[in-house]
């Protein structure tokens, strides 16, 4: 069965017709989501896709001021026998005239990471569901911008964070909500991805093609670049500190207090020219002063006594890594794609590590039981499935988001708060509480069962 017939049959479309819950509820769960697209470069098109794969989806626009990206996306809409969809794209602005439809529930914004808050902002406002690309803010502004316009709105803002559905992830999260590593007092997790000649072509990726970005730059290159040559931060926190938040139920019972940065020289860049064939001492790019540092180092406190401390490493040579460690009073785990390993006291044999394989099936996530197989070839190990799924039907059964504008605001708040705290030679800087309170009282929501 395919995944479409899938979920048309199985129930992620129309299942469970049981009333919604939640402080967003409403009576009807709808029988489709309209949903539209603010950006359809390759990660638009990469949830694009998987929506195209769901019956209880409408596609009515979608919005990019690259003519190529609009007639891929467009493409892809009329090969799935979906309708044409209505294109916006003429000026940087036109999203606004998408926002503006009135058959539109909710939007996905996968655009750079300077207009994620103002399209998000302009999406609730506009009382679209707004699913936004991480990171979901760049500025401490920005942060209090998607806080404020959700509280003003009551519209729900969904952190698109796929790395909360990965496999591993999921089941670790269970391990610690069941209580195997005893009670948590620490974390670590990161950003450890090689991206210095990452060059995009097509939907293809390849490494080491060349030293150009910024207008000369294809796809990422021709913006997300920039921003190691004006920012020493944490650019990218939340594929690391999102999971981790989730486990120490961050804004639910939990918070962020105190962050403390530092970052190392920056050198990874520079040489990476240098030594480029397409480079080289007289290329102009390798008279820049790179500001990022290579790896930039930070700790958070949390209100319940743990610390989690975050890596940021882009610009070094190194293999793909998210550096996950969740220790407690019982326990510890470290796990990523290459290394997976536990020790629980009483379980394992003294002073030596266990394979995971046992006890990652064990504690298995029931959203990876149920629609494992179905979510395959979605994307980044099928964990891209899981996160657009949740979207879909936060908006069909108009609840609120289990990953929301609290956390989209927390999460990305360490990009600023990283940036400050360097700047002053790793001063711990005072944690902003976005929920302004509410967080002693609120109750996880996330993968709390087998809907999202």
């Amino acid at each position: 069965m395919d995944r479409r017939s899938f979920i048309r049959s199985s129930g992620i479309a129309g299942a469970a017709l049981a009333a919604p819950s939640g402080i967003f509820a409403k009576s009807i769960l709808k029988e489709k989501a309209r949903i539209a697209f603010i950006g359809v470069g390759l990660r638009g098109c990469n949830h694009l896709g998987n929506l195209l794969n769901r019956e209880d989806v409408e596609i009515p626009a979608i919005c990019d001021i690259d003519p190529k990206r609009i007639e891929i996306a467009q493409k892809m809409i009329i090969d799935a026998k979906y309708p044409k969809a209505a294109v916006y794209g003429d000026h940087e602005n036109s999203y606004k005239d998408l926002l503006a439809r009135n058959d539109i529930d909710g939007v996905i914004i996968s655009t750079p990471w300077l207009w994620h808050t103002p399209m998000a902002v302009d999406a609730m406002k506009a009382g679209k569901y707004t699913g936004v690309e991480v990171s979901a803010a760049t500025t401490m502004a920005e942060c209090w911008d998607l806080v404020d316009t959700h509280e003003e709105t009551g519209v729900p803002l969904m952190i698109l964070e796929n790395v909360n559905y990965r496999r591993d992830v999921m089941a670790v999260m269970n391990m610690v909500r069941e209580g195997l590593f005893g009670e948590m007092l620490h974390g670590r997790c990161g950003y450890q991805h090689d991206l210095r000649g990452v060059k995009f072509n097509d939907g293809i990726s390849a490494y080491g093609e060349g030293v150009e970005f910024g207008s000369k730059g294809i796809s990422e290159a021709a913006w997300r670049t920039q921003h190691s040559l004006k920012r020493n931060a944490d650019l990218y926190p939340t594929h690391g500190l999102g999971p981790v938040a989730a486990m120490m139920d961050i804004n639910r019972g939990n918070r962020f207090t105190r962050i403390s940065s530092f970052a190392t020289k920056s050198r990874g860049l520079k040489n990476y020219i240098l030594n480029n064939p397409k480079g080289g001492s007289d290329h102009p790019n390798a008279k820049l002063d790179w500001k990022l540092g290579d790896i930039v180092t930070s700790t958070i406190e949390t209100a319940m006594g743990e610390t989690i401390i975050v890596t940021h490493d882009t610009n070094s040579p190194r293999p793909y890594s998210l550096g996950f460690r969740i220790q407690g009073t019982m326990g510890i785990t470290e796990f990523d794609y290459y290394n997976k390993r536990l020790y629980v006291e009483g379980i394992s044999e003294p002073h030596q590590w266990d394979a995971m394989d046992n006890f990652l099936k064990k504690y298995d996530h029931p959203l990876w039981k149920k629609y494992g197989e179905f979510a395959e070839g979605s994307g980044h190990g099928g964990m891209d499935f899981f996160v657009d799924n949740a979207f879909v039907e936060i908006v069909k059964r108009q609840e609120e988001a289990p990953l929301d504008a609290y956390d989209a605001a927390a999460w990305s708040a360490v990009t600023p708060l990283s940036e400050m705290s360097i700047a002053e030679g790793g001063n711990a800087l005072d944690f902003p509480d976005f929920t302004r309170g509410k967080w002693i009282k609120r109750k996880r929501i996330f993968a709390l069962d087998d809907r999202f």
